[in-house]
C-alpha cells in the first residue's frame, strides 16, 4: 500500500474514505452487489480509500472468524485486492480535534483514523458508529455514512 501522499490530505477533489471492516467484508469477500458502484469508485480513483495498521490488521483477523469459512488463499485474495487499492496513513500526524467516545471500543481507531487522514467520510454499517453521526458530534471533521448513503451523496 502506497503510504498517503501529502496532495491527499487538503484540496484534493478526490473524496477521502475511511472504510469500516463490515463494509470491506463485503465489498471484498462477498462481493455485494449493492455495493458494487462503492468499489467500483475506489478502483477507478474517485474516491481514495484511507487506512493505517490498525485497521487494516481488523481486516486481516475478522478474515479469519471461523463464521466466514474463508480458506487461507481466499482471505488472502482479499486482503491483497483492497491493499493494491488503499493508501496507508501509518505516519500521519494525529489530529487535534477531540473526538467522541465510540461505545464499541474496537471501533475508536476508524474514528481516529478519518480525524487524522483527513477523511471526509468514514464509511460503516456499525451501529455503534452510526450512533455518533446522529449526535453531530463531528461537524467540520468528516461524516459518519452507511454505504447507502454514501452512494447517494455522488
Amino acid at each position: 500500500m502506497p503510504a498517503i501522499p501529502e496532495k491527499y490530505l487538503a484540496g484534493s477533489t478526490r473524496r477521502r474514505v475511511v472504510l469500516d471492516t463490515n463494509v470491506l467484508v463485503s465489498l471484498y469477500v462477498f462481493a455485494d452487489s449493492r455495493f458494487a458502484p462503492l468499489r467500483a469508485r475506489i478502483e477507478s480513483g474517485e474516491w481514495l480509500a484511507i487506512t493505517n495498521e490498525a485497521c487494516f490488521n481488523e481486516f486481516r483477523r475478522v478474515l479469519g472468524y471461523p463464521l466466514f469459512g474463508l480458506s487461507a488463499e481466499r482471505q488472502q485474495g482479499a486482503l491483497d485486492s483492497y491493499q493494491v487499492e488503499a493508501t496507508r496513513a501509518d505516519n500521519v500526524q494525529p489530529g487535534s480535534a477531540s473526538l467522541p467516545r465510540c461505545s464499541d471500543r474496537d471501533d475508536q481507531k476508524f474514528l481516529e483514523l478519518a480525524r487524522d487522514s483527513a477523511a471526509d467520510w468514514l464509511v460503516t454499517a456499525d451501529k455503534a458508529l452510526l450512533r455518533l453521526a446522529r449526535r453531530d458530534h463531528l461537524r467540520g471533521l468528516f461524516r459518519i455514512l452507511t454505504p447507502e448513503m454514501a452512494l447517494a451523496e455522488v
